[in-house]
């Protein structure tokens, strides 16, 4: 996948009226995202995204505490100039949604491994929870 493909695939997601919108906010995403994701999973979803993306991912250091997806999606918000955590939310979830189609499932799993719960439904997936 080329990175005009990743950027149409999340302006079609999200519905953005302009390919530069929907660069802007991959960008950001990808950069919150970045920090989050570390080792192997990095490596490899750096190794299946365009170059351009996995530079964003790759250019963050690693976060010291996973952030909840409650609370990813207002850090999010808070990068995105007039963004609330509503559309935020959008933002996010058309952003990893694409790379989640982007990319092979399995790793998609091992990123939902790594990141707490509530991560399932922002990539575009259901989630389940677990029998007590």
């Amino acid at each position: 996948m080329r990175w005009s493909e990743l950027i149409e695939a999340v302006r079609e997601s999200g519905q953005y009226a302009t390919a530069a919108e929907a660069e802007r906010v991959t960008r950001t995403v990808l950069s919150a995202l970045g920090g989050h994701v570390v080792g192997d999973e990095r490596v490899d979803l750096a190794a299946q995204l365009p170059v351009e993306a996995a530079r964003v991912i790759a250019d963050q250091v690693p976060v010291t505490r996973r952030l909840t997806a409650p609370e990813f999606v207002e850090s999010v918000a808070l990068r995105l100039e007039g963004a609330t955590p509503a559309t935020a939310r959008w933002d996010v979830s058309s952003v990893l949604t694409a790379l989640a189609q982007a990319v092979d499932g399995e790793l998609v799993d091992r990123l939902l491994d790594l990141l707490p719960p509530g991560y399932a439904l922002l990539f575009g997936r259901a989630e389940l929870a677990q029998a007590a």
